[in-house]
């Protein structure tokens, strides 16, 4: 049952990803597009918080969560070792306001996909994921409300990853992320001319925009439980993602099209691709800036959990050469979440409820963008919850998350968000004896 359930989820979610954008964010424009990934749904349904672990869900921000206990106080069969399997998605609602109009959008898409193997005090992983998202639409007009330049983009980066973490000690463990960052990001501007009389010419300019990308990454973490006295724990993480680059292979077309004023489809009457070669533009090198997390909490296991997470990136440090704008720049990001669960009686025969997970949290980011001297800051509240499924401690993960990214201010645009996200986490018994042949 929980491998047809695990089929229809990731049929359903592939679809909706092709047939949709993976973001509709107008400020996907920048940089190499919108952050996509910011854990599993049980994370992001305490604020984004990443610091906990246990031994029945996925940790993808930190590798040290490979080698958690393997269900350490509950009784699962001692000749049977649990393998973990996650998959996510998400739909997100948007409305988009400006000064002086608003508008909406809304995306579907696969968020990550992973698999988790215990091997003695070690642990292996492996997950696929997008990690940046592309997917906007833009238009500048003048005062007499004629367009002057239309912008769209398409694509992102995404990762495939490995890694391996080992347990050093009772409730300490290290890991090691091994990425692989892969995509290409598409967008091309349309510039609009007229005549005298402001009536729109038949022949229109357009600048074309092709970068693949690739390149490594390496995520370390390291996660710290420690039990307080016979009822209470202490739990704390930290994860470090030292600078990296990405290869960017450009190519650049410039063409001259006609527009179907009545279908606005576009015609190409001529084009030609630019030398960037004697640019130096036709492979740049994209750095890729590095990423500290740290956070500590405090609960009782399979009971309750609180706890705070603060990160910082040195995102001053990103430059596209091919894409800059002196209206953009680029300052250190931060993040700080607050969040926790809580679980009325785990094992709880009577009561469906009394064992179903209940999560919220918070969080505020600096998202590291400047436009227009405006810093594009985010702020999110999350509810989730997480129902048990089949019988060996698989459940399925809803969770909603509400806030604000962006501003009005200096001719911006304010994205008021509503993310519904949804994942199974399921654990399967491996390398069990068989009673009956």
């Amino acid at each position: 049952m929980i491998k047809k359930l695990v089929l229809v989820f990731v049929a359903f979610i592939t679809i909706q990803s092709y047939a949709q954008q993976g973001t509709a964010s107008p400020y996907s424009f920048y940089g190499i597009g919108s952050l996509k990934f910011k854990g599993t749904v049980e994370n992001r349904s305490m604020g984004g918080l990443s610091i906990y672990m246990d031994s029945i869900h996925m940790n993808l921000r930190n590798p040290a969560s490979y080698a958690t206990e393997n269900l350490a106080s509950i009784p699962f069969n001692g000749e049977s070792r649990p393998i973990k399997y996650t998959v996510g998605g998400s739909q997100t609602s948007l409305n988009l306001k400006s000064a002086t109009t608003s508008d909406k959008a809304s995306s579907t898409t696969f968020d990550y996909l992973a698999v988790s193997i215990p091997i003695g005090k070690f642990g292996m992983g492996f997950s696929l994921m997008p990690q940046t998202s592309v997917g906007y639409k833009l238009e500048t007009t003048d005062s007499n409300g004629h367009i002057i330049d239309r912008f769209k983009g398409e694509g992102g980066l995404n990762k495939v990853n490995l890694g391996i973490g080992y347990l050093l000690a009772k409730g300490l463990s290290i890991g090691i992320d091994a990425n692989y960052n892969f995509g290409n990001i598409q967008n091309s501007v349309v510039e609009f001319a007229y005549d005298s009389d402001g009536i729109i010419l038949q022949n229109q300019s357009k600048e074309n925009n092709r970068s693949d990308l690739s390149g490594l990454s390496f995520n370390l973490g390291l996660s710290f439980k420690r039990k307080v006295n016979d009822k209470y724990e202490f739990v704390s993480g930290f994860t470090y993602t030292p600078e990296s680059n990405l290869t960017s292979n450009n190519i650049r077309t410039i063409s001259t099209i006609v527009i179907n004023s009545a279908t606005g489809s576009e015609y190409v009457s001529n084009s030609f691709e630019s030398d960037l070669e004697s640019m130096g533009l036709k492979q740049t090198d994209l750095t890729m800036p590095s990423k500290m997390s740290i956070g500590a909490g405090f609960g009782k296991p399979r009971a309750w959990f609180v706890g705070a997470e603060y990160s910082t990136q040195k995102t001053s440090k990103f430059f596209n050469p091919l894409y800059s704008s002196i209206t953009t720049k680029y300052e250190d990001a931060s993040n700080i979440s607050f969040g926790g669960f809580f679980i009325p009686q785990y094992n709880s025969f009577s009561g469906y409820f009394k064992r179903v997970v209940y999560r919220a949290g918070l969080h505020y980011e600096k998202t590291g963008l400047n436009i227009n001297n405006e810093s594009i800051n985010e702020f999110g509240i999350s509810f989730g919850l997480g129902l048990p499924v089949g019988d060996f401690f698989s459940n399925a993960n809803i969770g909603i998350e509400i806030g604000k990214r962006g501003t009005t201010n200096n001719n911006l645009i304010q994205e008021n968000f509503v993310n519904f996200q949804l994942s199974l986490s399921l654990n399967d018994r491996w390398f069990q004896k068989r009673k009956y042949d």
